[in-house]
């Protein structure tokens, strides 16, 4: 091994030499390269922070539709699977109909016989209306046979007893021509009535139908099955979440911004998008809107600032961001995925 250079240096005490090593050039090559790549890299960073607001605070958000039952009944068949996707109208699920076809029949049978009873009704009332045009015509007859019989009686042509016989038909037939009238009528009064029970089963019927519709149950919108809770022969009640369906036309982001920022942030600036998911690899972005409340205003219990334990912290606002090009199948994307948002401040 070769021993490094050494120079004589002139010693006052002692007339021998000692060697001093020589510094190796390619150390302080390295530690200059070092150097300037953090140069590079830190000055690139203030650059970036001058230019750009960055959060961690963000996610992934999209539609989701809970999938319900309008309906009480047991399950019969499920359709779908976890993770499938599906388009919009169809069929997820189907509920034991048994009971609401057999309501559906009795709501029918009842509007048929509601409809007989109005044509029964209409015809009584023709037949009254008959029978008091009958009662009429023979009214005005004794009433005319009356008025002869008037004279008749004056002129003493025919005796008192004739005269009162003709008058007591005359009475006779003007109280039942006006029987018949009331009866008319009557019968007239019945047929608004039937015709309003006809409306009322029918009615009955569409609702009968409609609840057996309710026994489909179908998919509100094209998306993905995300979260199934219901398996054949489960009993539902109405309102019961039984599958929560993702859409899948649109995703956005959600970045919670501090509100130290927002003056640096507007609707309609330009955003990169980091996925964790994705290292590396960058999605641009728009901001479409900023929220007028804050996260915490929304939460359960908000805080109240009127306490005597009032603490100021740094409220953040959500920020809504779309994806200015929809991701490709090669980097699918879910609501709920955690991204890093950069802003480019206007």
């Amino acid at each position: 091994m070769e021993q490094p250079e050494s120079i004589p240096v002139a010693d006052n005490n002692s007339s021998e030499t000692t060697p001093v090593k020589r510094a190796n050039p390619l150390k302080f090559i390295i530690i200059g390269a070092l150097l300037l790549v953090a140069l590079f890299w830190g000055g690139g960073k203030v650059y970036h922070s001058f230019i750009f607001i960055e959060t961690d605070n963000a996610q992934i958000e999209g539609d989701i539709y809970p999938v319900i039952s309008r309906v009480p009944g047991t399950i019969r068949e499920v359709h779908v699977k976890t993770n499938q996707t599906v388009t919009q109208g169809e069929t997820l699920l189907r509920l034991d109909a048994t009971d609401y076809e057999v309501r559906r029949d009795i709501a029918a049978a009842e509007l048929l016989s509601a409809r007989a009873a109005v044509e029964t009704s209409t015809n009584q009332a023709n037949a009254a209306r008959d029978g008091a045009n009958a009662a009429e015509a023979t009214s005005r007859k004794w009433q005319a046979d009356l008025r002869r019989n008037e004279n008749l009686r004056r002129q003493d042509v025919i005796s008192q007893a004739e005269f009162d016989g003709v008058k007591a038909g005359a009475q006779a037939s003007s109280a039942q021509y006006a029987a018949a009238s009331n009866q008319y009528q009557a019968a007239l009064a019945q047929v608004p009535l039937k015709k309003a029970e006809v409306k009322k089963r029918e009615a009955e019927l569409r609702e009968a139908e409609l609840r057996l519709s309710y026994t489909t149950i179908t998919a509100p919108a094209s998306g993905q099955v995300s979260k199934k809770n219901v398996q054949p022969g489960q009993y539902v009640v109405p309102g019961q979440q039984l599958i929560a369906l993702v859409g899948s036309k649109e995703l956005w982001v959600v970045a919670n911004f501090k509100e130290t920022q927002l003056d640096k942030i507007a609707a309609g600036l330009p955003a990169v998008i980091k996925v964790d998911a994705y290292p590396g690899k960058e999605f641009p972005g728009k901001i479409e809107s900023l929220s007028s409340g804050t996260g915490a205003k929304f939460a359960l219990l908000p805080p109240d600032n009127a306490s005597g334990n009032f603490v100021k912290v740094t409220q953040r606002v959500p920020v809504k961001i779309l994806f200015t090009d929809q991701p490709d199948n090669h980097y699918p994307l879910a609501a709920g995925m955690n991204v890093v948002v950069q802003v480019k401040m206007k």
